[in-house]
Order: C-alpha cells, then structure tokens, then sequence
C-alpha cells in the first residue's frame, strides 16, 4: 500500500509540475515583446512607431527590428518579427504570396488606400521629350537622363525588390541602372534635379510626400499582367519576361506572424483594425520630409491629434 501511495504521489507531483511549466510558459508568451519590423522610407518608420506606441499604451512591451524588406520575410516565417505595417503589391506581392500560401504568415487586411509603384520624372522634362509619359519615348530622350558621354540613360532605383533590370531588357531600352541605398539617397537626387530643372529619371511610389512637393508623372509602361511576369510570349516581346509595367492600382497589406495570433488576440485585432487612405499616408510622410520632424515626435504629433481614429482601432479584446 506505501509503495502504490507513494507512486499516486509521485504521479500527482509530476502532473502538478508539468501544469505549472505550462502556465509559465503561457504566460513568457502573452508577455513575449511585440517585435515590430522597421523599414527605410518616411511613412513605414511613422506608422510602425504609431502601431508601437498603441500598443505600449495598452501595457504591451514592443521592440522594433531593423530589416531590408528582402529579409524581413524569414524573420516573419521563424518568429524573429511579428509585424509588418507596410506590404506593397509592387515590389513585396511575391514573397506574401508565398508565405500566405505556405500558412506562414496572418494577412492582417489592407488599408483603404491605392499603391502604384513605377519610373517618375519631373512634369518640366516634358519640354525636352514631348512624348512622355509613353515608355515609347524612352529611348528618343535617352540622353537627356544621362551625365556620361555615352549616351545611355540613367535610372536610379531604390534598394527594394524590383524586376528593373528586367524590364530594361525587355523593352530594349537604352538605359542602365544605378541602385541607391536608401529612400532618402533617392529624394537627395531628386532635390538636387528639381532645384537645377535637371532631368532626372527615379523610382516613385504613391501614397508619397512627393506628390505634395514635386510635380512629376510616372512612365505609362505596357499594363501589368500576371504573365508578363511567367509567360515570355505575352507582350511585346516574345523571349524575355517583364516587358510590362508595374500595377496601378494595388493593395497594400499589414501582415503579422503566426506566433503573434497564437498568444496575443489584442494585438492582433487592433492590427486588423488599423487603417489609412492615401491622403493619410501622405500626410504622416509629410511631417518627417516636408516638415522636418523626426520619426518619434511624427509619430507622437499624429496620434495627438488623431486620438478618435487610432482609440478606434483599439480591439474589443483588449478591453
């Protein structure tokens, strides 16, 4: 009888423990940091301190990881990062796809808002090239978009995933391709142009502070179709993939990692909940590029005076 008791009791013990393990580990989870992925241009680094600051009000710890947009997927896959507050269709759709596809990722919805990422020139060039917007007259300008003797234009792209050299082979332009570094390497060549009506040729996207400061249009490319991009005998030309532009009216998402719906629904559903138009997106990148603000008293300027719209994304679970 000792001996069965004393297993009875050996049995409870160890039921006892392993239930408190799972309570501690339930609660590392809940209290786990909110790991928010941080990007390089003006309205992700405001918006992801925002969506930061909402959560650090709601009594959440938040840690922000800085990350290329080209590994930021990883870290959402492996549960290195739990957020990110801008996917573009124009330069991310792929990797979404892919990882939506695998169940690797939480679409947490798209904002109320319209993307078009492409070539962008200043409106003063049309003087010296009639023609544009058309990518027809690409080529016949060339050289107007050149500072060499060789006569070949110049492009000057942003670090983000692109299909640039792509295109420019397949629509057998006469133009080469220099990629900087940063959004803001990019809005320095483009002030620099602009003051000196220089024509210059760079990458843009809408919803932008661009559009509020400078005049300028996108290149009207082939329309984007999906088998532009999988099928070599779609479009103009019949042997390489690309020879179309890039979409003109696409989504842009919040995603989050599977690990953040696991164990915390607050944070989540507030996610869903965020949202903006394009006239907001270029408002808060405004603050930083227009007004001169830094990302922290943007972020805390915004939510100032925005209290009913961001108090109304605030999740009915986490009240």
């Amino acid at each position: 009888m000792l001996r069965i008791n004393l297993i009875l009791l050996s049995f409870v013990f160890f039921v006892c423990s392993l239930s408190a393990q799972n309570s501690t580990n339930q609660i590392q989870k809940e209290h786990q940091p909110i790991r928010i992925i941080t990007n390089n241009w003006a309205s992700q680094k405001v918006i992801f301190h925002i969506v930061g600051k909402i959560y650090q009000q709601l009594g959440f710890e938040v840690s922000y990881l800085e990350l290329p947009t080209e590994g930021q997927w990883f870290a959402l896959k492996y549960n290195k990062a739990d957020i990110q507050v801008e996917v573009w269709e124009g330069s991310m759709a792929d990797k979404y796809y892919q990882l939506k596809k695998e169940n690797s990722i939480i679409d947490a919805g798209s904002y109320n808002a319209k993307t078009r990422e492409e070539w962008w020139f200043p409106s003063y060039v049309k003087a010296q090239c009639p023609n544009l917007p058309k990518w027809t007259a690409l080529n016949a300008c060339a050289a107007l978009f050149t500072d060499e003797n060789s006569g070949r234009g110049i492009y000057y792209a942003g670090p983000w995933e692109k299909p640039d050299r792509a295109r420019i082979r397949a629509l057998k332009l006469n133009f080469k391709l220099i990629t900087l570094n940063s959004s803001d390497e990019l809005w320095d060549k483009l002030t620099e142009a602009y003051t000196q009506k220089k024509p210059i040729l760079l990458f843009n996207w809408t919803p932008n502070w661009v559009n509020a400061k400078y005049q300028g249009e996108f290149i009207e490319f082939p329309d984007y179709d999906i088998e532009c991009e999988t099928l070599p005998e779609w479009g103009v030309n019949k042997v390489f993939l690309y020879d179309c532009g890039n979409p003109k009216s696409a989504w842009l998402k919040k995603i989050a990692s599977r690990s953040l719906a696991e164990r915390n629904s607050c944070a989540l559903n507030t996610l869903k909940n965020v949202n903006l138009n394009n006239s907001q997106f270029e408002e808060i990148a405004a603050l930083v590029m227009i007004k001169g603000l830094t990302i922290e008293k943007a972020a805390k300027y915004w939510l100032s005076e925005n209290q009913p719209l961001w108090r109304s994304w605030i999740s009915k679970d986490c009240r």
